[in-house]
């Protein structure tokens, strides 16, 4: 499942996040959700998150 609908990421699901600095490679970071920073339903990039280590970046894959 992609990162792109707000209603599907909820606090505690693992995912796999794009960083700021990782974007031009796509280098995927896994971690899990504490915070979800975009504000709108969808985003065609990624629902921005923060994760429980305090990274910052868009969601690119929820994992089951």
């Amino acid at each position: 499942m992609n990162g792109q609908l707000r209603k599907d990421i909820a606090s505690g699901m693992e995912v796999h996040i794009v960083l700021k600095q990782d974007q031009l490679t796509g280098k995927l970071t896994r971690g899990v959700v504490k915070d979800i920073l975009t504000n709108s339903p969808s985003h065609p990039h990624g629902i921005k998150v923060r994760l429980t280590d305090g990274q910052v970046g868009r969601v690119k894959e929820i994992i089951k």
